[in-house]
């Protein structure tokens, strides 16, 4: 079967309707960003063999990273590498008793299509985003398009992952920047779909967790008492700059049940193929579909077929793509990467194979597979008029065509 990954467009007669519906029933509180409508007006059609394949690979690479944190615990010499803040480094000595059997481990890979085929840009190892646009969008586009539909709900998915370790009536902590809407907003999705099932659920920030023998137990004033499960929305590398006390090395060696474990920060690093070959891991799905990368130091600007990331970069920030940034942003950028080479990355540059859509509009797509403790759990898209796919781009849902390639739009079409 030719593989179908298509743009279609919600019919413009209907999409204030299925942007409020974004909005309202899918968590979208952040749906505009400075000038940019961050709700798409189209869909992503994909085949099921396409699909099957992606969360195939997410699969095996989901297996390689959990197997690369466990042998960085044992080698902090190669993990002093990574480009971890200092902190972090000097505490690794707490993650020794890690048993991935009493954690959830969820994680997203974002591929790209290619014009050589997909590659794999990284792995949001440590709080990967895009839960409810990943669970709620694709099930309201479904109402639009005829012969789709939505693939796995992640928050339904995590759910039946923290039933496994933590009785019915438990309190899960869902730890966040409590003072900013657009990670309110991810745990607000997953509260939700804990309370109904059973669960008590508190919304907390880092510091709002103590440790008593090497338990999580909730500080907050009229909510004190044991946690039974954390969901962590905080960047790790963010809570060093928490004050001291509650200590926040205690999510380090914390017995709770944890998603995600602090473990993930080892894999969250752009730098993580640097050591691959030092571990005696087989790490083949990553070599197979992760570009070439190499230190910053090893690569001569003049060459031009690289590009730089930040260490520990989120949402596209700090990558160094020509045409996609300014010619002022890309210099500083490649800067910085020489000068502090240590915590960044250089990645051999792929050449993203563009998506037109009706009007005759171009969009660069990103698609994440999420993982959940090995096995896929949903699918997240974003587009960009970019090839870089950062805070600008688009959340769009991705439908998967329930038979052939064919595509039947509901009455009131395009």
């Amino acid at each position: 079967m030719k593989e179908t990954v298509e743009l279609a467009l919600i019919p413009e007669n209907k999409y204030s309707e299925y942007r409020y519906s974004v909005i309202f029933k899918a968590y979208k509180w952040d749906p505009q960003v400075g000038d940019h409508n961050t709700v798409a007006k189209h869909v992503v059609l994909m085949d099921q063999e396409t699909v099957a394949r992606l969360e195939t690979w997410a699969e095996q690479l989901s297996e390689e990273t959990m197997m690369m944190e466990e042998a960085l615990i044992r080698r902090p010499d190669l993990a002093k590498k990574l480009g971890l803040p200092g902190k972090i480094i000097r505490s690794l000595d707490r993650l020794s008793g890690y048993d991935r059997s009493k954690n959830i481990r969820l994680m997203r890979f974002d591929f790209h299509p290619t014009e050589a085929g997909w590659a794999v840009s990284e792995v949001n190892s440590d709080v990967p985003g895009g839960l409810a646009e990943a669970s709620i969008l694709p099930r309201i586009a479904c109402g639009y398009f005829d012969n789709c539909e939505s693939r796995r709900h992640i928050g339904e998915i995590l759910l039946q992952a923290f039933e496994k370790r933590v009785v019915k009536g438990g309190v899960i902590a869902f730890v966040h920047a409590t003072s900013y809407a657009d990670d309110r907003q991810v745990m607000q999705f997953l509260s939700d779909c804990f309370d109904e099932h059973g669960y008590r659920t508190v919304f907390a920030a880092p510091d709002h967790i103590a440790w008593k023998d090497g338990n999580a137990v909730c500080i907050i004033e009229g909510k004190e008492g044991p946690i039974d499960g954390i969901v962590r929305f905080f960047p790790l590398e963010w809570m060093t700059n928490l004050p001291r006390r509650p200590d926040w090395r205690g999510y380090l060696d914390c017995r709770t049940a944890s998603c995600n474990h602090p473990v993930a920060i080892l894999t969250q690093s752009k730098r993580l193929p640097l050591v691959w070959d030092e571990l005696g891991i087989d790490v083949s799905a990553w070599k197979k579909l992760l570009p070439e990368t190499r230190d910053p130091k090893a690569v001569r600007p003049q060459d031009g077929g690289w590009i730089y990331k930040p260490a520990l970069g989120r949402v596209g920030e700090g990558i160094s793509i020509k045409g996609a940034i300014t010619e002022k942003e890309l210099r500083r950028i490649e800067k910085m990467a020489r000068r502090d080479h240590g915590n960044w990355a250089a990645q051999r540059k792929f050449e993203s194979r563009p998506l037109t859509d009706a009007n005759g509009e171009v969009y660069h797509l990103c698609v994440g597979i999420f993982t959940v403790d090995g096995r896929s759990a949903g699918l997240y898209g974003r587009i960009s008029p970019f090839p870089r796919i950062d805070d600008r781009a688009r959340d769009i849902p991705l439908l998967v065509l329930k038979g052939g390639s064919s595509i039947e739009r509901q009455s009131g079409g395009i």
